[in-house]
């Protein structure tokens, strides 16, 4: 893939086919967790009534999960009082069913707007803000899972499990700020 560029009111990349697979597979895996974590809330007849939706009032344990979805409230670690418990709990059951949409809606574009065998990509800058927010969510998810941290090499040595991966992590980062790039020249 070549770095993305502003034509017309437009942002182009091309993308290989093997490209392609790699971001699609990443983005639906990531699109995958996010709605069977939807599909975990619970159903209760107010909101069927009201059509105001509620989601879990617990984070969820995947780590991977509960770095796409943090809670909405920081707990004193130490000390955490049940008035702070009951209250990150509400704010999640209130908010995680729209961030959760959030999130499908903009995995959904990338899945829409990437030809599965890869190609030219066309984006209005709508799009490419749906591209940029899929991109920092399967970051964070990859990044998440191979415990990228501000301590780790930039190469790890070939015997470590995470190395082929690792390079995935540093390509997803360069097609992100190219397009942020891109987006403000």
């Amino acid at each position: 893939m070549k770095g993305w560029q502003r034509k017309g009111g437009k942002l182009h990349a091309g993308f290989e086919q093997q490209e392609a697979a790699v971001l699609r597979g990443l983005v639906s895996q990531v699109e995958d967790m996010l709605k069977a974590r939807a599909e975990e809330a619970p159903q209760d007849e107010l909101s069927e009534l009201t059509g105001i939706r509620t989601g879990p009032f617990e984070s969820p344990n995947d780590p991977v999960l509960s770095r796409l979805l943090p809670d909405f409230h920081r707990l004193d670690p130490d000390n955490p009082t049940t008035e702070d418990l009951e209250s990150a709990a509400a704010l999640r059951s209130l908010h995680e069913p729209e961030v959760l949409d959030a999130k499908v809606g903009v995995a959904d574009v990338v899945m829409n707007t990437l030809p599965p065998d890869g190609g030219n990509v066309r984006l209005t800058y709508e799009q490419a803000d749906a591209w940029l927010s899929a991109l920092n969510d399967v970051r964070l998810a990859l990044g998440t899972a191979l415990d990228v941290n501000d301590d780790m090499p930039d190469e790890l040595p070939d015997e470590d499990p995470r190395s082929p991966h690792l390079g995935v992590y540093h390509w997803l980062t360069w097609v992100q700020e190219s397009l942020v790039q891109a987006l403000t020249e």
